[in-house]
């Protein structure tokens, strides 16, 4: 599929922020007062950001709120109910916590099931569409989750666990790209299925369906070369969990040196896990592009 910037950014920063905001319900790390104040306005600032990011792909952004109508069959709409549980949840903790100095533990733990109940949702936004096999498996819900958790354990710095969650990530991570890779042959479909005509030998294209392009091959069809996939998957695979955790174990001294390095592990994970947004929807291949010979 195509990879728009605001699905890559949203997918991205709401899943560190959400991922963030499942430590802070938790405790992690123990703060209060402005520190407090601090971590759970970035927590919020990527979480909502994110969220934000993903009504520009709309066509009709000023229509998103008809979203929440929907709960019952959308998984959208599932997201949205999640994410506004989770935010309010997790602002009355914040209250609590910032300005009073208590640490209601009931919220907390709401708040941390809400938010990883998001990100959850927007995954099944994408592991439920049959017609895109490399997402349509458990491993796509897993990336999500993992990444998210990963990521909040950085921002969070949570020093022990975190190395430990990157690495499960990182495996995650690779589990799924050995599964995509094979996901649109194991489905069985090809143009023969596609058109209903598979029992009758075999089909081909005679010519496409226009010659111009539109909206289905724009949207649908983007083709990512293997050789230029797998050198941006070693990209994202270092940038994202292998010098992350070489930067949090390494023996340095000094506050400062560790604040430093604590940053740039978030930074290098952030870029890495860009770069593997942008794969899983540049490599993600719709049946559509059977009609068109892209397949």
């Amino acid at each position: 599929m195509h990879p728009a910037p605001s699905v890559i950014i949203f997918t991205t920063f709401s899943g560190l922020g959400f991922g963030l905001l499942y430590f802070l319900g938790f405790g992690v790390p123990d703060v209060s007062g402005v520190t407090a104040f601090v971590f759970f306005a970035i927590a919020f600032g990527l979480a909502v950001g994110g969220l934000l990011a993903s009504t520009f792909h709309l066509g009709h952004p000023e229509r998103a709120w008809k979203a929440f109508s929907q709960w019952k069959s959308s998984w959208l709409s599932r997201e949205g109910i999640c994410a506004v549980a989770a935010l309010l949840v997790m602002g009355l903790y914040a209250i609590g916590v910032i300005f009073l100095g208590q640490r209601w533990a009931f919220l907390g733990l709401l708040g941390s099931v809400l938010s990883l109940a998001t990100v959850f949702t927007t995954s099944m936004i994408y592991a439920q569409l049959k017609t895109i096999p490399r997402w349509n498996m458990w491993a796509t819900p897993a990336i999500f989750i993992t990444f998210s958790i990963a990521g909040g354990s950085l921002l969070a710095g949570a020093e022990s666990l975190a190395p430990k969650l990157m690495a499960v990530a990182g495996v995650v991570q690779l589990i799924y790209w050995a599964m995509g890779d094979k996901a649109f042959q194991n489905a069985g479909t090809d143009l023969g299925s596609a058109t209903g005509l598979g029992d009758r030998g075999s089909v081909r294209a005679f010519e496409p369906p226009h010659t111009g392009t539109n909206y289905l091959l724009r949207e649908f069809v983007h083709i990512v070369g293997r050789r230029h996939a797998q050198k941006l998957r070693i990209i994202s695979f270092a940038l994202a969990f292998v010098l992350p955790i070489l930067l949090i174990i390494a023996p340095v001294d000094g506050i400062l040196i560790k604040h430093l390095f604590a940053l740039f592990a978030v930074l290098s994970h952030i870029a890495g896990v860009v770069v593997s947004r942008w794969l899983f929807f540049a490599q993600a291949e719709h049946v559509v592009g059977l009609y068109y010979g892209k397949r």
